[in-house]
C-alpha cells in the first residue's frame, strides 16, 4: 500500500494557554497541564503503573502522539516505578508529526527536561511508517507510526495491554474515533487489554461495548467531571492468526549461526530484550565472509509507487542511522545516488533523509562532473563492514564461538541443538537464528531453493583521479578510502564460485568508475580488490522470518504455521550494512512476540515462505 506524504502539523503557540492546531480548531492538551492529563486519564485510567509490575513486557498503544506528553508521562512513571516491567514498549500513530523545531519549542520548558531533550534527540525524519527509537540501553521503545492511522492500525502487529485513545475532539476530528478505527484497534486487543480516553462520546461507547469491551464511566480530569474506561472482555475468544504468533515465546537464550552483519545485529536487537546470545560461526574471525568487504554503502531507495522495497529500504537505512548513532562508529557521512530520469522538483526535501539535487549541486558534493541529478542520502554513507560488525557484537555482549562448523540441525522438546561433523553437540538454545550466508545453504533444506549465491568483485585505486567528497552510486559505486585512493565496482556474477581476482572484471569497475567520474579514459591499476558471494533473492529483498511447520502449506502466510525456536535471516545480497539493523530487530520482535517494527504488508514481503505461497498460488501448465 502506498504511503501518502506527511504533512507536518501546524501549531499555534500562545504564552497563556496550550498549543493549539488551527486545522482541527483545537487545542493539544488541557489548560490544566499536559503531564496532569496524561497521568489522570491514561495511566490512572489504566492502572498504571500497577498493571505492569512485574511483567517481563508491557505494551502500549496509543492513537495521537501528538506532543509526546502522553509518552513523557509513561516513561517517567516506569522510570519512577521500583517494581516496574522489565521492558516498556509505546506504540502511536502520528497523521501529522510536528517538525523538530516545533517539538523543541512545545518541551521548552518541560517539567521532564531530561525526557524530553532525549525525545528530541532521536526524533526521526518524518517520513512515513514505523519508527522504532530505543531509549534506556532499549528497555523504552517508542515504535511510532507515521501517516494515517486508520491505514496504520490495521497494518500494525502487536497485542496490547493498554490502549490510550487520544485525539482532538471527536466533532472536530472524528476519523481518530469511529466504528472503522476502534475496529481496528479492538484486533489488538487481548482479553485483559485496557482502554482510557478523556472523551465520553457516546456512539465510541457503544462501539466500543459492541467490540467486546466492559465499558464504564471514571471521574474526569480538571474541567471535565467525568472520562471513559473499557476492559475487554470478549465472550468468544478472537482467533488469533498463527503465522504471526511468536516463535521462541520467553526465550532467553538463543545461538546464532552467523558472525556476519545479520547475526551481529540479531545479536544486539535480541539482548536488548534480554536474550543471551552466543554467535557461532566456521570462520576463525567475525565478518569474514560477506561482511568482510574494506567498504560498503547504506542507504535508501526512493520511487515513485513507494511500494515495498523503498518503504522497507527506508525503514533499514533509518534504522542503520540511528544505530551508527548509538555506536559512534566513524563512517563517511552522505551518499549520492545519480539519477539518469529524476528532475528534481518531483520530490521534496524530507529533512534527515533525501532531497534531490540537480547536477550541478550533485557535482559540487562529489568533486567531479557526474552529469546527472541526484538523490543525496544525508543519513546514508560509507562504512566498513566489519568494524560496523565488531561495534554491534561488541554492545551485544554475546559470546562467540568462532571456528565452529556447522553440519546439522536437530529440534527438541526445549529447543534446538547445532551439531559438528562428527555430531557432536556444539551449542542448544531455545531460539536458534539462522543467519549466515552462501556456506549457510546446506542448513536451510528446501529454502535454499529459493535464493543464489551471486560472485561480486570490487577494486582497489591505491592512487585515485578522483577520490569523491561522499561516496557515490549509480551505475556502480565509488567510495574513497581516506588514503588518496578510492573503492570501487562491483561485478555480478551468479552461480560463480571462481575465488581469483580476474583482470576482466577489474576493467568492468574501472570503466564504471570512469562514467561516475565524468573521465574520458578508465584509469589504469594493478589487479586489487576483493572478492565475495552475496546471497540474493529474486525479489531482491531479504528472508526474515519462520519456516513452515507441516506439510500443508497455507493460503495466507499469516495463517502458516511455524516451526516452534527457529528463526531465519538471510539473503542480504549486497545490502547487508543497511539491512542488518532492522532485519536484529525483527528477529527479536518475531521470536519474542513484541510489537514488531514493520506494517504487515512489509512482513509479508521479507517472509520466508513468500515464494513457496507463489508458486502454490500460481496456475498450473
Amino acid at each position: 500500500m502506498k504511503r501518502a506524504p506527511l504533512v507536518p502539523a501546524q501549531v499555534e503557540f500562545s504564552a497563556d494557554g496550550p498549543p493549539f492546531a488551527p486545522a482541527f480548531g483545537d487545542v493539544y492538551h488541557a489548560r490544566d497541564g499536559a503531564l496532569a492529563q496524561a497521568r489522570h486519564v491514561f495511566l490512572g485510567g489504566n492502572g498504571l503503573p500497577a498493571r505492569w509490575q512485574g511483567r517481563e513486557r508491557f505494551v502500549v498503544l496509543e492513537t495521537g502522539f501528538g506532543l509526546g506528553n502522553n509518552f513523557l508521562a509513561t516513561w517517567d512513571a516506569w522510570r519512577q516505578d521500583p517494581a516496574r516491567c522489565e521492558r516498556l514498549v509505546f506504540v502511536s500513530v502520528e497523521k501529522h508529526p510536528l517538525r523538530p523545531d516545533d517539538l523543541a519549542r512545545a518541551h521548552a520548558a518541560s517539567p521532564l527536561p531530561e525526557l524530553a531533550a532525549e525525545l528530541l534527540r532521536r526524533w526521526p525524519p518524518l517520513t512515513p511508517g514505523l519508527h522504532t527509537l530505543d531509549f534506556e540501553a532499549g528497555r523504552v521503545q517508542l515504535l511510532l507510526g507515521l501517516g494515517d492511522g486508520r491505514e496504520l492500525l490495521r497494518e500494525l502487529v502487536l497485542d496490547a495491554d493498554a490502549v490510550y485513545l487520544d485525539g482532538f475532539s471527536p466533532k472536530l476530528n472524528p476519523e481518530l474515533w469511529d466504528d472503522w478505527l476502534l475496529k481496528s484497534l479492538s484486533r489488538h486487543a487481548v482479553p485483559g487489554t485496557t482502554l482510557a480516553t478523556w472523551s465520553i462520546n457516546r456512539p465510541m461507547r457503544r462501539a466500543l461495548a459492541a467490540l467486546g469491551f466492559e465499558v464504564a464511566l471514571a471521574p474526569g480530569f480538571a474541567e471535565k467531571p467525568e472520562m471513559t474506561t473499557a476492559r475487554f472482555a470478549p465472550r468468544h475468544r478472537p482467533q488469533r492468526p498463527v503465522g504471526r504468533e511468536p516463535l521462541a515465546p520467553g526465550a532467553r537464550r538463543a545461538v546464532i549461526v552467523g558472525a556476519g552483519l545479520a547475526g551481529a545485529a540479531c545479536a544486539l536487537a535480541l539482548s536488548r530484550a534480554g536474550v543471551a546470545c552466543t554467535v557461532v560461526d566456521a570462520l576463525p574471525g567475525p565478518a569474514q565472509a560477506s561482511s568482510g568487504n574494506p567498504a560498503g554503502l547504506f542507504h535508501g531507495t526512493v520511487n515513485p509507487d513507494d511500494g515495498p522495497h523503498a518503504r522497507f529500504n527506508r525503514a533499514a537505512a533509518l534504522a542503520t542511522q540511528q544505530v551508527l548513532a548509538e555506536l559512534g562508529l566513524p563512517h563517511q557521512h552522505g551518499l549520492l545516488r545519480l539519477e539518469t530520469r529524476l528532475q528534481p522538483a518531483q520530490m521534496p526535501a524530507v529533512p534527515g533523509y533525501v532531497q534531490a539535487l540537480c547536477a550541478d549541486d550533485a557535482a559540487a558534493r562529489a568533486g567531479a562532473p557526474l552529469g546527472h541529478p541526484a538523490w543525496l542520502y544525508a543519513g546514508g554513507g560509507a562504512l566498513d563492514p566489519a568494524a560496523y560488525t565488531r561495534a554491534l557484537l561488541a554492545a551485544s555482549g554475546a559470546r562467540l564461538r568462532l571456528g565452529t562448523a556447522v553440519a546439522s540441525l536437530q529440534a527438541t522438546p526445549g529447543g534446538w541443538q547445532l551439531h559438528g561433523a562428527d555430531g557432536e553437540l556444539i551449542e542448544a538454545a531455545p531460539l536458534l537464528v539462522l543467519a549466515g550466508g552462501h556456506a549457510q545453504l546446506p542448513l536451510l533444506g528446501a529454502l535454499a531453493d529459493d535464493l543464489v549465491v551471486q560472485r561480486g568483485q570490487l577494486t582497489h585505486l591505491a592512487e585515485a583521479p578522483w577520490q569523491p567528497g561522499v561516496p557515490v552510486a549509480g551505475d556502480g559505486y565509488a567510495i574513497a578510502d581516506g588514503r588518496g585512493g578510492a573503492w570501487c565496482g562491483a561485478t555480478a556474477q551468479d552461480g560463480d564460485a571462481d575465488p581469483a581476482l580476474r583482470e576482466a572484471d577489474q576493467l568492468e569497475n574501472l570503466a564504471r568508475y570512469a562514467r561516475l567520474a565524468g573521465l574520458g579514459t578508465p584509469p589504469q591499476a594493478p589487479l586489487a580488490g576483493r572478492v565475495g558471494w552475496r546471497l540474493v533473492a529474486a525479489d531482491r529483498l531479504p528472508l526474515i522470518g519462520g519456516l513452515a511447520a507441516g506439510d500443508a502449506p497455507a493460503e495466507q502466510l499469516r495463517l502458516q504455521p511455524r516451526r516452534p525456536g527457529l528463526v531465519v535471516c538471510t539473503g542480504f545480497g549486497s545490502r547487508g550494512i543497511t539491512w542488518a539493523a532492522l532485519a536484529g530487530r525483527l528477529v527479536a520482535a518475531l521470536a519474542l512476540g513484541s510489537p514488531r517494527p514493520l506494517e504487515a504488508e512489509l512482513l509479508d514481503a521479507v517472509d520466508p515462505l513468500r515464494f513457496a505461497l507463489r508458486r502454490q498460488r500460481r496456475p498450473a501448465r
